[in-house]
């Protein structure tokens, strides 16, 4: 975010540069940039003459890169946006020579989503030197809560640590689907609101009782009435609540359940740094190390894995809808 921040600036300063190469897995902020560039540098009686909007899969790189050559019409630069460039990914090699030299009145952005391209070759060296090249990356999980506490504080809004663990949880690292999200919550909460559980079921649909979390945090605490009563939901809610997301989860809880136990320094914040979650949530896994010593994770870990065969249909012998209570009678016993 801090490098996106910085381009922005530079951009609204009048540092722009001729090439823009926005590449990588996570497209949230290639998107950003790219209508950010696509509304700031022309005027809207400029963008009729000097603005272009390209597609990867409509166009060539010949076409690209003769339309960068042109001079701007009664402006002192054009823009063009050349989006979904990855589908030019046979080709775009051949912007070696327009990027050496490249037409310093024309601004031209490479939108090269879910994937990065090797820095070392020629043109991107000639990019790195000429213009710039962004790459951005995809955000692990236990990232994206601090993420959306920042993406909310320039909102003017808080969230609780268990709502942001909701939307974590429910949506993964998907940045696009989550900002979605966090726009709907700010059209109905007021300005300094602490956003809480009850808002993310209320705006977004994501039940405060019935999820992965709960079902994490009832496992955690031994609570073996609380995990069937979510089994149950699940199960007669399965199209919300697929098996095979569940069992990914857990597996997750039990992997960082199991690096806990052999961490050499269990102090909150060593912990939550080892085991790759918040500070908040340290309790809830010290909790659960007690009730599951590291045999009994080994053992949650090899069962998780059958019956993910299982509900892939291999070796399955009772329903569905019954292998997440099969599953947690033996992680309890």
């Amino acid at each position: 975010m801090d490098e996106v921040v910085k381009i922005i600036n530079e951009i609204k300063a009048g540092n722009i540069k001729p090439i823009y190469l926005l590449m990588g897995e996570e497209p949230y902020y290639i998107d950003k940039l790219t209508e950010f560039i696509e509304n700031a540098i022309l005027t809207e009686d400029e963008k009729g003459f000097n603005q272009m909007v390209m597609y990867g899969r409509d166009t060539t790189m010949d076409e690209v890169i003769s339309n960068a050559k042109r001079y701007p019409m009664m402006a002192e630069k054009q823009v063009i946006i050349v989006k979904e460039a990855q589908d030019l990914a046979k080709t775009i090699d051949l912007i070696e020579n327009y990027a050496s030299n490249p037409q310093p009145t024309t601004v031209l952005v490479l939108a090269h989503k879910y994937k990065t391209i090797d820095k070392r070759k020629k043109w991107m060296k000639s990019i790195q030197k000429h213009g710039v090249v962004f790459e951005s990356k995809k955000m692990y999980e236990n990232q994206v809560a601090t993420w959306i506490t920042r993406v909310l504080q320039g909102k003017g809004l808080t969230i609780e640590p268990k709502a942001s663990a909701m939307l974590v949880e429910f949506l993964g690292n998907d940045l696009s689907r989550i900002a979605k999200e966090l726009e709907k919550l700010e059209l109905v909460c007021p300005k300094n609101h602490t956003i809480n559980p009850n808002d993310i079921e209320v705006n977004i649909g994501i039940s405060k009782d019935y999820n992965n979390f709960e079902l994490i945090k009832a496992i955690g605490d031994n609570n073996q009435l609380r995990a069937y009563q979510i089994a149950d939901y699940f199960a007669n809610n399965n199209k919300a609540n697929p098996l095979v997301v569940t069992v990914a989860t857990l597996y997750g809880f039990f992997y960082k359940l199991f690096k806990a136990h052999i961490a050499p320094d269990k102090s909150q914040y060593a912990l939550a740094s080892e085991i790759g979650v918040s500070s908040y949530f340290v309790k809830d896994y010290v909790t659960a190390m007690k009730h599951f010593p590291l045999k009994k994770v080994s053992n949650a870990m090899q069962v998780l894995r059958q019956i993910d065969l299982n509900e892939k249909g291999v070796g399955a012998t009772i329903s569905k809808n019954d292998l997440l209570k099969e599953l947690l009678y033996k992680i309890f016993q």
